[in-house]
């Protein structure tokens, strides 16, 4: 186990804990002691039907979830609702590479896939939770991939989806990216195969990594006007520097690595031999798809592709310069057309 103050509760707690047990896993073998750190936001109604869940995406945590997406008078009101954010395995607050006990330390944590996340959240949610179906699903990048593996896996539980900036089967395109995010890490001379004493030792791999995700996470429009500015930043200097690299850096070369692949490999039509329209098919869900036009890795002419095989379904363009990391929500105007969209999910029957 590998001491990162970057994971510390004071940066993104509070969180609560449910020892899961050991899980098995879709590539063979268990993942013993998992640990499932998760938030909750409001109270379970008398008739258990304002559940809310929400999975977390690459790198990021259920407190920066909670800061983007919740709050009251938005559609996802704590007041109204009961909102639980799980962070995903390998996210360093979740078990995890870098805070795993041997076997399962660093180097040899096993292969996760993103339905070990979706397995081990239902066991949470109906287990520890004693919640039975839940009124909405949604998350955005590897959150959509998990909240589309919720509506095919359990389709008479989830009653309504978002699939924020994600795909349900990942692209050749999008996987080969994420190959250079981890070659990147890898390039790094002090790697050392995954067996360091400390992440900083990997900082150099790690600011490769923050250089691709600065071209490739944002819009050529973001650079065009400046964007960084809204960040309150100066230069692009400093945005990459200090924003882009100062965020990276921190974190844990293993923990990303173990997101990535599972990134690489989200697939629900595993569930059907392959076939994609059969999978996504199997969804009951009410379902809102909602890329986000400037993105360059999850394409919205992608995604539509996917939301015309699924009943009961709606594409939603959400607007932003920031590209994928538009997710961020550092433009009033994007939270605006979440808040639109997931209030009028929020408000319409469902069938199952």
């Amino acid at each position: 186990m590998l001491d990162n103050p970057y994971y510390s509760s004071e940066l993104h707690g509070p969180w609560d804990t449910y020892d899961a047990g050991n899980l098995s896993l879709e590539e063979d073998g268990e993942l013993c002691n998992l640990k499932l750190a998760y938030s909750v936001h409001g109270k379970l109604n008398a008739a258990k039907d304002n559940a809310i869940l929400i999975p977390t995406w690459f790198a990021g945590t259920s407190k920066l979830m909670e800061q983007i997406y919740i709050g009251k008078g938005r559609a996802l009101d704590p007041e109204r609702y009961c909102i639980i954010i799980v962070n995903q395995i390998g996210s360093g607050i979740s078990t995890s590479p870098h805070n795993a006990p041997p076997p399962h330390n660093g180097a040899n944590f096993p292969h996760i896939r993103i339905s070990d996340d979706v397995c081990a959240q239902h066991k949470l949610v109906t287990e520890h939770l004693n919640i039975s179906e839940l009124a909405l699903v949604v998350g955005g990048s590897m959150g959509a991939q998990q909240t589309y593996e919720w509506a095919v896996r359990y389709p008479n539980m989830v009653k309504r989806a978002a699939p924020i900036a994600g795909y349900a089967s990942n692209t050749m395109h999008d996987f080969i990216f994420t190959e250079t995010l981890i070659d990147a890490i890898k390039s790094d001379t002090n790697w050392n195969s995954g067996n360091y004493s400390s992440h900083a030792e990997v900082s150099e791999g790690l600011s490769r990594l923050s250089r691709l995700w600065l071209v490739m996470g944002w819009s050529t429009d973001f650079f065009a006007d400046e964007g960084w500015r809204q960040l309150g930043l100066a230069s692009i200097e400093e945005f990459q520097k200090d924003f882009m690299a100062g965020l990276f850096t921190q974190m844990d070369p293993n923990n990303l690595l173990c997101m990535a692949w599972k990134w690489q490999r989200g697939d629900v039509s595993r569930l059907t031999n392959g076939d994609l329209a059969k999978a996504l098919g199997r969804i009951k869900a009410r379902t809102f798809v909602m890329p986000i036009d400037s993105d360059m890795f999850f394409k919205p002419k992608d995604c539509a592709k996917e939301q015309q095989m699924i009943p009961n379904s709606e594409l939603k363009l959400l607007h932003s310069v920031g590209g994928h990391s538009g997710l961020f929500g550092f433009e009033p105007h994007y939270l605006e057309q979440i808040d639109a969209c997931l209030k009028e999910l929020l408000s319409l029957p469902t069938e199952n």
